[in-house]
């Protein structure tokens, strides 16, 4: 599968984008309006940062105890459950005079359901879409969140403008609810993907079985450090450009798009796995920029270029794939997805903290330097699994 128009051909998988297009409008509008609201009460990076990308870090949590239902719950009803879940939750927020801590809360237990709609509406995907379409149509999908993060943020930010950060929450708890009709009038009900019943159990046994491979523990560190530094740094726009958040917030989706039309349209498949590395350098480079502190234009124009290279994990989650089993491809794509938030999380709270006692354009570019190392230092490894011959067979 090669071209967009047979992609839009495939029964459903219009439906599916543009329930995704209205969650993915809520969250971007909705973290914006979340990180603005607490920075204008606390001054704080940290919990700035925290606020917007704190979810991230309860996704672990929840990948403990909730992972296993990615392959064992009816995906229709769990993305209908889930976005009007969000909804009651976004609602939550924008409550007049509600403390920090009661806000972190409430983001935190968004995080932990995130955890299972990942993995969800990733298998769901393998479903709708026959598996040598998945690199294209996977590309679709990121870039539709890039376009609706840049208009999600633009319109965040010039709504902010005029709005109180309360009511841009209470807007992106109405765009949750519309994910959750488009989903459940849009989509099949379909049984699950495997037998069994969702339990913790279940969870660690295939979490294990899908780390047990050095292949797929490569990929899956590939797919999730360099990536977690850089949105460590993107946490600190907020901090680093108070009246210009949404811009650079705008630019880096912009660039994200570029990367993933240009991986997933443009690239001959047998080229793809060459770009893994130069990409993951090119995300974390451009962000040495802001050493010299530069302003408003040329940050934007850097972070849009440093976003290109987030195109890297549609190679990535392509080789993750043909490494791994059918009937675990929702737990092996949740997985990889908890666990990229968890570590964007992470790097976010660490980004906070070290821009509290340095400076936001400082640890940007400490955090960028680390990640271009970490990318080196995996693909070092690569080489050298390839020139033992240590590489398990692909479903080990």
């Amino acid at each position: 599968m090669r071209s967009y128009r047979t992609l839009v051909r495939t029964p459903e998988f219009t439906s599916f984008l543009l329930s995704f297009a209205a969650f993915a409008a809520a969250q971007t509008i909705g973290s914006l309006a979340l990180g603005t609201l607490v920075f204008q009460a606390t001054g704080s990076p940290l919990l700035s940062a925290v606020s917007m990308f704190g979810p991230q870090l309860a996704q672990l949590v929840g990948a403990t105890f909730l992972l296993s239902g990615a392959d064992r719950l009816p995906p229709r009803a769990i993305l209908s459950g889930l976005a009007l879940a969000y909804a009651a939750g976004t609602a939550v927020l924008a409550l007049p005079g509600l403390p920090v801590a009661a806000v972190l809360g409430v983001v935190l237990a968004q995080g932990l359901l995130a955890a299972l709609g990942g993995g969800v509406r990733s298998g769901l995907l393998t479903e709708i879409l026959p598996r040598d379409g998945y690199v294209l149509g996977r590309s679709v999908f990121n870039m539709l969140w890039g376009l609706t993060q840049v208009a999600g943020f633009a319109m965040g930010g010039a709504l902010l403008t005029s709005l109180t950060p309360g009511t841009c929450l209470l807007l992106a708890a109405a765009l949750y609810v519309t994910s959750a009709l488009a989903t459940r009038l849009g989509l099949t009900a379909r049984p699950p993907r495997s037998s069994g019943r969702l339990s913790v159990s279940a969870t660690w046994r295939t979490n294990a079985l899908l780390w047990s491979s050095r292949s797929r523990r490569l990929t899956y560190l590939g797919l999730w450090i360099p990536n977690g530094l850089v949105v460590g740094c993107e946490s600190l726009y907020v901090s680093f450009a108070p009246g210009a958040a949404g811009t650079l917030f705008a630019c880096a989706a912009l660039g994200m798009f570029v990367g993933d039309v240009v991986v997933g349209r443009l690239v001959p498949p047998a080229w793809r796995p060459r770009l893994a590395v130069p990409l993951r350098l090119l995300l974390a480079v451009p962000y040495l920029l802001f050493v010299l502190r530069p302003g408003v234009a040329p940050a934007a124009v850097a972070v849009a270029v440093a976003s290109v290279g987030f195109g890297a994990s549609l190679v990535l989650q392509e080789r993750l794939m043909s490494r791994t089993p059918d009937d675990l491809a929702g737990q092996a794509l949740g997985l990889h997805f908890v666990g990229m938030s968890t570590m964007q999380g992470v790097c976010a709270a660490l980004a906070g903290a070290v821009a509290q006692v340095t400076s936001p354009a400082a640890t940007m570019t400490m955090l960028a330097g680390g990640s271009a190392a970490v990318t080196l230092i995996l693909a070092v490894l690569d080489r050298r699994a390839e020139r033992t011959g240590r590489q398990e067979p692909v479903f080990s």
